[in-house]
Parts: C-alpha cells; structure tokens; sequence
C-alpha cells in the first residue's frame, strides 16, 4: 500500500538560483531596443540618421583634423595645405585676443574682466543654487559695483556714490512701504536720484587721474566681454521689470494698466533693431543737454525694456495659471497686496513661468550680436570688421564663424540645463 510521501511525485525543498536576466534586456542592448529600434520605422530613422551623421562628419572630420595653428597668414595655409582639406586655426590663435576682448581693451589689463568673470560666479551661486548660505548674498548685491570698478577702471568713488543711492533707496522703501507700496517706491526713486545727483556735484573732473585702476572708456570694450556683458547686465535688469510690468498689467487701476498695455505691446511690435538705432542715434535727445549718456548705458537701456515686454507676458501666463483658489487663500489669511505676491502668487507663477524666462534669456543673450550694426565691436563685430578687413585673414570664415557659434552654444545649453535641473528642484505638486 502506497503512503502520502510516495503518492507526491516532488517535494521542493529549496529554490534555485536566480539567473542573470536576457542579454537584450539590461544594459546598452537594452536602450538601444528601446529608444532607437523600438518599432521598423523607428529603425528606418536611425539608420537614416545614422548615415547623415557619417556623411557630415566624413566631410568636416578632415577638414579640422588637418588644421593649422601656427601660421601667420591664410596665404601661408593655403601653401601649406597645397589644395588638401584644411581649416586655418591660425586665425585664432592669433586674434584670439580681439575675439574675447576687443581691439582697444589694454592687453596688460586682461586680468581685469577675467576676474569680473569669476567674481560674477561666485556673486551667482547663491541665487542659482538657493541651498548656499544667504550671507553669500550680500557680495552679490555688492558685486555690480565691484565689476564696474574692475572693468571701467578709474576713481572708484563713482561706483561708492552708486552703492550708497542704493542704500539709501532701500531704506526710504523699508521705511515707507510697508504702509503704503508706491510711495515707498516713489520715495526710494527721489532718494537714488538725489543721492546720485549730490554724488555727481562732489566727485571732481580730474577724479580718475592717477586712480588706483586705469580708466577704460566703453568704445574701447569689445569681443565676447561686451556680449557676455550687455547678456548679464540686461538679463539682471529685466526680470524685475518684466514682473513689476506683468503686475501691472493686471493691476485694477485703470491709469497703471493702460501704461503697462501700451509699452508692453508696443515694445513687443518694434524690432530690436530698430530700437539699437534709436539708442544710438535719439536717445541722447531724451537727456539733458549738457549731459553725455555713454552708448553702452543707451543700448542697455533699450535691450532691457525689449526683453522685458517679452518677461512680462511670460509671467502674466505664469500668474493666470494659478488657480483662483490661490488669490482667495492670500485674502482669507489677511495679507496685503505686497505680502500676498511676495509670499504666496509670485513663487508660484515664477515656476511655472521658468521655461519661457530661460527662452527669452536665451534669445536675448543672441540677440546682444545685434549691436554690430551700431558700430560696437561684439565679436561679430569683431570677426565682420578688423578681423576680416586684414590683408592676412580676409577669405577666412567657417573659422571664425565657428568659433562664435561655439562659445555662444557653451553659455546657452549652460543657462538650458540649469532650467531644467531647477524645474526638477522645484517640482513639488503632487502628480
């Protein structure tokens, strides 16, 4: 007679190994199944793509892998290569200078705005990465001045005048505004003013000679330093425009709006070109006559109210996003209209709004290439003026252009992939 243990055929009494998992589903075999040959015509595009990307770089590989460095003309490449596909690099290693600085920037003063760029870092950490202690935003609220200083040269109690009209604006605005918001801000803008004017009136003609740094007028500023500059400054000016703007094309005071609706439109109507031509050649109209309004604070000036029309409905997109639930929340705890914004509707509208800030910031930082056709030397300016206008390098582009095109596209995917590492930080709803 059978018993129960002989009547069950098998009685596991362990488990087995676990086994490494199919070869095409781990790995490099699997991203590429996955994101390049998922479906046949997914496949068909790869390969196409694959193909365009050889026949590219079979044509430009030889090109830069047989340039040359170290010659003193295009005459002398061309002699060289004898007929062989080649770029001259030569151009650069020579004028390299004058790309980055500009023909008049005083070569024994480089040090100068290279360390304006590394103090701008620095002044920048803590308002792009907000995890840094707060204290490091005091030198970056001193840093324009100290830049300014560092560039421009000269007496440096101009930018101590500047520092203390700042002061003391914001100390007008903390006193008055907490009661009443325009006239703290109308008082902090007459305090500036007067603080400025008086500063001027002190500051003696001869001020500058024998300063501790060289003065360095504007129209001798140029290369990537003036792009990098006119970017940064404009950049910095326009967002608080552009959100005091998009406030106040909502704002339910009739007088306000109109003004607000009027610039924002018109502004964004006008090409930026056209607005570089009247900075150049009418804005000094609009100053005092005895006053003589540098062509650098001109464009500044105009390409910050261009860009900022443009912030200013990226923002208001951002505002009418928000639920209406949000407004009513700042009501119910009772907070006023600075605080309410402040607190509670800017942080979020600005989240929202983060793409389209940094596509405008993008679009303007290659846009600053514009002002080549004022007569600035940006590095466009630069390569289509006294670069190419040489005997030696007269013919020579893909260089030159390429240059340009890479030192733009390093700044730019810079400003994109930090976009998207805060949209990251910042995503905080619940999806």
């Amino acid at each position: 007679m059978a018993t129960p243990k002989d009547s069950i055929a098998y009685v596991a009494d362990g488990t087995l190994p676990e086994l490494d998992p199919p070869a095409n589903a781990v790995g490099p075999v699997k991203w590429l199944r996955e994101n390049l040959f998922s479906t046949p015509a997914n496949a068909l595009l790869t390969v196409a793509s694959f193909y365009v990307i050889y026949l590219v770089l079979a044509q430009t590989m030889p090109w830069i892998l047989n340039g040359l460095w170290t010659t003193s003309s295009l005459a002398e490449c061309r002699e060289i290569l004898q007929g062989k596909s080649g770029a001259c690099f030569s151009v650069l290693s020579e004028r390299w200078n004058q790309l980055l600085y500009g023909f008049k920037y005083p070569v024994e003063e480089y040090w100068r705005p290279n360390l304006a760029l590394v103090l701008l870092l620095i002044a920048a950490a803590p308002v792009l990465f907000f995890d840094l202690p707060r204290k490091l935003l005091i030198f970056t609220a001193l840093y324009p001045f100290i830049a300014f200083w560092l560039i421009w040269g000269g007496t440096i109690l101009a930018p101590l005048v500047a520092l203390v009209g700042f002061v003391a604006a914001g100390f007008v605005f903390q006193t008055f505004g907490k009661s009443n918001f325009a006239a703290g801000f109308f008082g902090a803008a007459v305090a500036a003013l007067v603080v400025w004017w008086l500063g001027g009136m002190l500051i003696p003609e001869n001020a500058s000679e024998g300063a501790l740094l060289p003065a360095v007028p504007s129209r001798d500023l140029g290369g990537y330093m003036l792009n990098m500059m006119l970017g940064v400054t404009c950049v910095s000016l326009s967002l608080p425009l552009g959100i005091a703007l998009a406030l106040g094309r909502q704002s339910n005071m009739p007088l306000i709006k109109g003004i607000c609706v009027v610039f924002i439109e018109f502004v964004r109507g006008v090409p930026l070109i056209t607005l570089l031509f009247v900075a150049s050649v009418m804005l000094s109209y609009f100053f005092p006559p005895d006053s003589t309004v540098d062509l650098f604070l001109r464009v500044v000036i105009m390409i910050t109210l261009f860009s900022s029309a443009y912030i200013a409905e990226v923002i208001r997109g951002g505002l009418a996003a928000l639920p209406k639930g949000q407004y009513e929340a700042a009501d119910s705890l009772g907070l006023a209209y600075p605080e309410a914004m402040r607190l509670i509707i800017l942080p979020q509208a600005l989240k929202i709004s983060i793409p389209g800030i940094v596509n405008v910031a993008v679009g303007l930082f290659k846009d600053t290439t514009l002002v080549s056709v004022i007569s600035m030397f940006d590095i466009i300016g630069m390569i289509r003026g006294p670069i190419l206008a040489s005997t030696e390098w007269n013919g020579v582009y893909w260089e030159l252009l390429g240059f340009a095109c890479v030192v733009f596209f390093v700044v730019c995917y810079g400003i994109s992939q930090y976009s998207q590492w805060l949209e990251r930080r910042l995503a905080t709803d619940h999806r």
